[in-house]
C-alpha cells in the first residue's frame, strides 16, 4: 500500500539554511545581552566563528574510540587538564562531557558504585540542600539512589552545614554543595559540608558547572571568593560547565575526580557480547567529536588573562545592577550573589510580603519591552523570583534594563492581581498524579491555557500562578504532559 514519504524531495542548500534562519527568529537572542537565562555571551568578536569552524573541522570524528581518532584523547587531555590545573590538586583525573547534568549523573553514579565496592552499601542515599540542582535528583531517579533533601538556610538561601552532617546516615554515598547554587547563586559552606562528610567516610561532590570557571578568575581580578574546590578537605569530586562561564558552546563540561581510582568507578566496560570490546567513560558512546574541539579552540582563544578580564565585567555588571535592584522601591535581591547570578523578588510595598502575581506581571512587562528574565516559582517556604544570568555582554545594558525594569514594575503594579480559585487549589490537592487519565490531563491543561495547538499565552503570569498552587508531584505530571504535547510526534 503507498504512503507519504517521509521527507519532501531534496532541495538546494540555500533554501534548507533559509528556512533554518526563518525558524530562529521566534526564539530569544543568545546575543547581546537581554536574555538574562540560558545563554553566556563573552561579548568578543570572533568568538562564534572559532568555535563554529573548530566544531566542522571534528565534526566527523567519533569520540567513541580515541585509538582510531587519537585526536580525541589529545584534546580531551588538554582541556581536562587545564579545569585539573584550575580547579584540581596532584592526581586529579577527570573526562570531558556533554553538559552539567551528565557530569553530575557520573558523579554520582561513580559514588555509588564506589560505595558498593568499598562500603557494601546496596541501598545507597544521596544527600542534598534543597537548592541542589535539579539534575541530581535526575541521576538518583535513573541510578536507583534515594534522595534526601534538607532545607537551607531561609535568609542566606545557603546550605545549612550542621543540619547535612546530622542527616548523613550508614546509607549516604554522597553529599553534594554548591558553588554557587542555580537558584539564588549563593555559594553553600563547602568545607564544613565536605569535612563532615569526610569524618564519616563519604564522598563530597561540589557543583561548581557555574561558578567553577568564573570564580577562580573572580579571585584573580581581586574578588573574595572563599575555597570550593578539590583543594578544600573532603571534596572528591567537581563539575564545571564550560559552555557557561568559559563561553564554549553547548555543551561541554568536566567532571573531575581527587584521584584514578575513583574515576574508574564512573567507566562502563563490556565484553559479553559479540561485537567490539565496550568501554565507555560517558553516558554517551558515539559522540562528535566537534563539541570537544570547539572547547578546545575557545578556551585557548580567550586565555588566562582574557578570562580573567571577562570575569571582572561579570562583577561590574553585578555590581551595578545590585546597587540599582537594592535602590528600587519594594525589590528585595535574596541572599548575597557571589558569581553572576541575582535573584530578587518583589512586593507591593517596601518591606511588604514577596507578591508572586506581581512578580509574574514585571516578567511578562519586560518581556515585552525585548528582556526575559526567568521566573522561579516558591519552594518550600523560599519566596517566589526573578533570575538573571549576567554576562560580559550584560555590561553596557544594566542601565537600560533597570530603567525598563522600573517601567514595568510601575505598569505591573497597575494591573489586576493574577490569583488561582481557591476552590480549584484545594480540588488539585487531592487529585492523584498518576490516577489521571489523558481526557482529564488535557482539561487542567486547556484550563491554564496550555492546552494542545493552543501554543504559548502571550502572557505566562496566568499559567504560572497556578503552576505554584499546585502540589509538587500534580505540576511535574502537568508540565511532562504538556512538553509531551509541544513535541507531539
Amino acid at each position: 500500500m503507498p504512503t507519504e514519504p517521509a521527507l519532501p524531495d531534496g532541495r538546494r542548500a540555500r533554501e534548507v539554511l533559509a528556512e533554518l534562519r526563518a525558524l530562529r527568529t521566534a526564539d530569544a537572542p543568545t546575543r547581546g545581552g537581554r536574555t538574562f537565562a540560558y545563554v553566556y555571551d563573552a561579548g568578543l568578536d570572533g568568538l562564534d566563528e572559532l568555535a563554529a569552524e573548530a566544531y566542522t573541522a571534528f565534526a566527523t570524528v567519533n569520540g567513541l574510540d580515541p585509538t582510531v581518532f587519537p585526536s580525541v584523547a589529545r584534546l580531551e587531555n588538554d582541556v581536562v587538564g587545564a579545569v585539573a590545573a584550575l580547579l584540581g590538586t596532584p592526581g586529579a583525573q577527570g573526562t570531558f562531557t556533554s553538559g552539567g547534568t551528565e557530569s553530575i549523573l557520573l558523579a554520582v553514579k561513580t559514588a555509588r558504585d564506589n560505595a558498593r565496592a568499598e562500603r557494601g552499601i546496596t541501598e545507597p542515599q544521596l544527600l542534598l540542600p534543597s537548592t541542589a540542582h535539579a539534575a541530581f535528583h535526575k541521576a538518583a531517579s535513573y541510578l536507583a539512589v534515594e534522595p534526601v533533601v534538607v532545607p537551607v538556610d531561609p535568609r542566606t538561601f545557603r546550605a545549612d552545614a550542621g543540619a547535612m552532617a546530622a542527616a548523613i546516615t550508614p546509607r549516604t554515598v554522597l553529599a553534594v554543595a554548591s558553588a554557587p547554587s542555580y537558584a539564588h547563586g549563593v555559594i553553600d559552606p563547602v568545607a564544613e559540608i565536605a569535612g563532615a562528610a569526610a569524618a564519616r567516610g563519604v564522598l563530597c561532590h561540589v557543583d561548581a558547572c557555574i561558578g567553577g570557571w568564573i570564580l577562580p578568575h573572580l579571585r584573580r581580578a581581586g574578588r573574595e571568593v572563599p575555597p570550593f574546590d578539590l583543594s578544600v578537605p573532603g571534596v572528591t569530586s567537581l563539575s564545571v560547565d564550560l559552555h557557561k562561564y568559559a563561553y564554549a558552546d553547548k555543551g561541554a563540561s568536566v567532571v573531575l575526580y581527587r584521584d584514578a581510582g575513583l574515576r574508574r568507578h564512573q567507566y562502563f566496560a563490556h565484553a559479553g557480547w559479540p561485537g567490539y570490546p565496550v568501554v565507555n567513560p560517558t553516558v554517551q558512546g558515539t559522540k562528535s567529536g566537534g563539541l570537544l574541539a570547539q572547547a578546545w579552540a575557545v578556551l585557548r582563544y580567550v586565555g588566562e588573562e582574557g578570562y580573567t578580564a571577562l570575569a571582572a565585567r561579570v562583577a561590574e555588571a553585578s555590581d551595578r545592577l545590585l546597587a540599582g535592584l537594592r535602590a528600587s522601591d519594594g525589590v528585595r535581591v535574596l541572599g548575597e550573589p557571589a558569581a553572576g547570578l541575582v535573584s530578587f523578588t518583589v512586593a507591593r510595598a517596601e518591606g511588604g510580603a514577596p507578591d508572586l502575581g506581581l512578580l509574574l506581571h514585571l516578567a511578562d512587562e519586560m518581556r515585552a519591552l525585548g528582556w526575559y528574565l526567568q521566573p522561579q516559582l516558591s519552594f518550600d517556604g523560599l519566596p517566589p523570583n526573578l533570575h538573571l544570568t549576567l554576562t560580559p555582554a550584560t555590561v553596557g545594558q544594566v542601565d537600560a534594563l533597570l530603567a525598563d525594569l522600573a517601567t514595568a514594575l510601575e505598569k505591573a503594579r497597575a494591573l489586576e492581581p493574577v490569583t488561582v480559585d481557591p476552590a480549584l487549589t484545594a480540588f488539585a490537592a487531592g487529585l492523584d498524579p498518576e490516577a489521571l487519565g489523558p481526557d482529564e490531563v488535557a482539561a487542567v491543561l486547556a484550563f491554564a491555557g496550555l492546552g494542545e495547538g493552543a501554543g504559548l499565552p502571550d502572557r505566562m503570569a496566568p499559567v504560572l500562578v497556578l503552576l505554584d498552587a499546585l502540589p509538587g508531584a500534580l505540576k511535574e505530571r502537568l508540565l511532562s504532559e504538556f512538553i509531551g504535547s509541544v513535541f507531539r510526534i
